[in-house]
Order: structure tokens, then C-alpha cells, then sequence
């Protein structure tokens, strides 16, 4: 097997490049849980219980929900 590096012993631009991927995913992934928490129950396809359990898959889980697992919010009323 190869030399495992250390976070500290990578190149700045590696480092940095690490963060911004690490910021998508918990932004990607607090949103989602954020949307799954505070929508109505009816305007989910499906129990919520399963999707927060997909929730918890990297990637995959919050943008299969936020794909495929909720239904349009209702547009605004016209006035």
C-alpha cells in the first residue's frame, strides 16, 4: 500500500480544494435536511423517515430528495 498523507502534509492547493468540496457537501446536506424537517408531510413522496435515512448517504442521499422526493410547493396566489 501507498504512504498515507497527513491533511498538514498536502500542497495549499490540494488543502483548499479539500475545504470547498467539504463545504458543498454539508451546505448540499444541511439544506436538505432543513427542507425535509419543515415540509409538510403531504408534500413529500413518501414517509419522511426514509428519506432522512437517505439523507445520511453522502451526495447521493440529499440530492436523490431534493431530485425526486419532494412535491412543488404551491406557486404563489395571484392577486
Amino acid at each position: 500500500m501507498g504512504h498515507r498523507k497527513n491533511f498538514r502534509d498536502l500542497p495549499r492547493k490540494r488543502k483548499v480544494q479539500i475545504v470547498i468540496v467539504a463545504a458543498a457537501q454539508l451546505a448540499l446536506h444541511g439544506y436538505a435536511w432543513r427542507d425535509l424537517i419543515t415540509r409538510p408531510a403531504d408534500q413529500v413522496k413518501g414517509p419522511k423517515l426514509p428519506w432522512g435515512l437517505a439523507l445520511l448517504v453522502n451526495w447521493i442521499g440529499p440530492i436523490a430528495y431534493l431530485a425526486a422526493g419532494r412535491e412543488k410547493r404551491d406557486a404563489l396566489p395571484a392577486d
